[in-house]
């Protein structure tokens, strides 16, 4: 459904993301996969009520979206797939010219998907930032995974 070329561009084209869902527990997935595009040069803006104030990856946790202070290029949800059309209406009307919606393994909504598609921003279902840009950036093959991509690096 998303080609590689598709998925290769956004992680290009973004720096900053707001993580919604994340824990601060290690252990958890929404954690793992925010320090690992933190390690990866991305500006990562943690989002859970739980933890307001808090700080993780270097930046202060948000409630909501609507509460970060500044512009980002995307939006990765980490919620359940019933709470997509909520947090990408609120995501649009804080930033008008977001560029992506990624939601994560699990997590797919065709309407939020299609408010936010009618409106130009990219949106990727069912997908893991971390596990693509491992993909599409060479990480798996050291692992000894076949990727499908080709690269001329060892």
């Amino acid at each position: 459904m998303y080609s590689d070329s598709m998925i290769k561009d956004v992680l290009q084209r973004t720096c900053v993301v707001a993580v919604v869902g994340v824990s601060a527990n290690p252990v958890r997935p929404s954690y793992f996969v925010a320090r690992y595009l933190r390690l990866k040069g991305f500006r990562v803006i943690p989002v859970n009520p739980g933890l307001v104030g808090q700080q993780l990856f270097g930046e202060t946790v948000y409630g909501t979206l609507a509460n970060i202070p500044f512009d980002i290029d995307m939006v990765d949800i980490f919620r359940r797939s019933d709470a997509a059309p909520a947090l990408v209406d609120e995501a649009l009307a804080r930033w008008p010219d977001l560029k992506t919606i990624w939601m994560q393994i699990g997590v797919e909504h065709e309407d939020a998907a299609a408010v936010a598609g009618a409106r130009g921003v990219t949106v990727i279902m069912d997908r893991c930032p971390k596990i693509e840009y491992q993909r599409l950036f060479g990480e798996l093959r050291m692992g000894g995974f076949n990727t499908g991509v080709l690269s001329s690096k060892l």
